[in-house]
């Protein structure tokens, strides 16, 4: 048939024709919120049942047509899934079937939960438990696929499949370059135009963004999500426990394993100036720390399973500080574009003046990256932020 772009009104009878809905009718509605997909919910007439459906398009959702974008991401989106289900199939969203001709997931319908960047921007706490399971999985998946966790032969064919050169670039591009030079995606408060002209003269910055960029390139460390921020993180509550699922990992690729590291935890720090304008801080500034004991213990946890033993106890001391210091550089480059870059946050630019809290992250975001290695825990973190208060 040949791929074709849904409409709410082809969902239920997509869902009859893949044989995950029967003869009744459910209530379909478009639920698409990011910048890239369409997603819809199918949910049964008594509310006891519930599909999502989330279809890769051929542009930039939120651009259309004039920003084309190969559909195949969806590709790279469902080998990441099937990977994290042997390790971690507890942190992610139920698959329950890829149609690669059209590009589209059936998965778990999540809409009891919430997107972590809702609940933290209407002033509730992470929790116990989001930030540690957030570094219990990307310690699961990342060792589970690397040269640790996997045989030589096995890793080769998984490097071979998870190529993803287009939605690569655009890491490259809009976290990595682009807000160090003029370039039509960036903008910013105008208040914030005499830091991003002084980020883009300042060379050491550029030089220290640009071996960044180039472990981003040329470092295939593990299985990557790629993407992994408070906006593709769901929480809730079912059955009286917490329920923590990572979703969106459309931007999957083999790569360093800091950079996944390093985008939740800018938005973590992000989330932090956010609640620190608002008052609403209570466990934010914990959360670094949860995270990376959490993703170093479960790490630890893994190591003697290991498929090659040369690699010895000595090393693996030296892997994760190095591991550490790409993770805080990654985080400032991420903050940084967030805020003069493209696609901005709404922990930042919902706030009644949002010009104060910016200059402080980015401030803090350009600390991460020159300082990244003198930084060796939390506290140095905690350190920086309140020198910049």
């Amino acid at each position: 048939m040949g791929y074709r772009i849904l409409e709410t009104e082809d969902v239920a009878g997509y869902l009859r024709e893949r044989g995950h809905w029967g003869t009744d009718e459910p209530e379909v509605r478009e639920v698409s919120d990011g910048n890239m997909n369409r997603v819809f919910l199918a949910t049964s007439a008594d509310g006891t049942r519930g599909l999502a459906v989330k279809q890769a398009l051929p542009w930039v959702r939120v651009a259309g047509p004039s920003w084309p974008m190969s559909p195949e991401r969806a590709d790279a989106e469902a080998r990441a899934y099937e990977q994290v289900a042997k390790v971690a199939p507890d942190k992610v969203p139920a698959i329950h079937g890829y149609d690669a001709e059209n590009y589209a997931l059936v998965m778990e319908d999540m809409s009891d939960l919430e997107v972590l960047r809702t609940v933290l921007n209407e002033g509730a706490s992470y929790g116990p438990d989001t930030s540690a399971r957030i570094g219990q999985f990307v310690a699961q998946l990342s060792f589970a696929t690397s040269d640790f966790g996997m045989s030589s032969a096995d890793r080769k064919a998984l490097i071979a499949t998870s190529v993803s050169p287009e939605l690569c670039k655009i890491t490259e591009d809009v976290v990595l370059s682009e807000p160090y030079i003029e370039h039509e995606h960036n903008h910013w408060h105008p208040e914030l135009a005499d830091l991003a002209a002084e980020f883009r003269a300042d060379a050491r910055l550029r030089t220290e963004v640009a071996d960044l960029r180039h472990v981003f390139m040329t470092s295939g460390q593990a299985l990557l999500h790629g993407d992994l921020h408070t906006g593709s993180v769901m929480v809730g509550v079912r059955e009286g426990a917490p329920v923590v699922r990572v979703f969106d990992p459309e931007f999957s690729f083999v790569g360093p394993i800091g950079f996944d590291l390093g985008l939740y935890w800018a938005n973590t720090l992000v989330s932090l100036a956010r609640a620190d304008v608002l008052g609403t801080a209570t466990d934010h500034g914990d959360q670094l720390r949860l995270s990376w004991e959490a993703f170093e213990s479960e790490f630890r946890r893994l190591w003697p399973t290991r498929v090659d033993t040369f690699f010895d106890d000595a090393y693996l001391d030296r892997f994760l500080a190095r591991v550490r210091t790409e993770s805080l550089g990654y985080a400032g480059t991420e903050i940084i574009r967030r805020i003069i870059g493209f696609a901005h946050l709404t922990d930042l630019t919902t706030l009644p003046d949002p010009v104060p809290a910016s200059r402080r992250a980015l401030l803090l975001g350009r600390e991460l990256i020159l300082r990244r290695a003198e930084l060796t825990g939390p506290g140095d973190v905690q350190a920086v932020i309140e020198s910049l208060n």
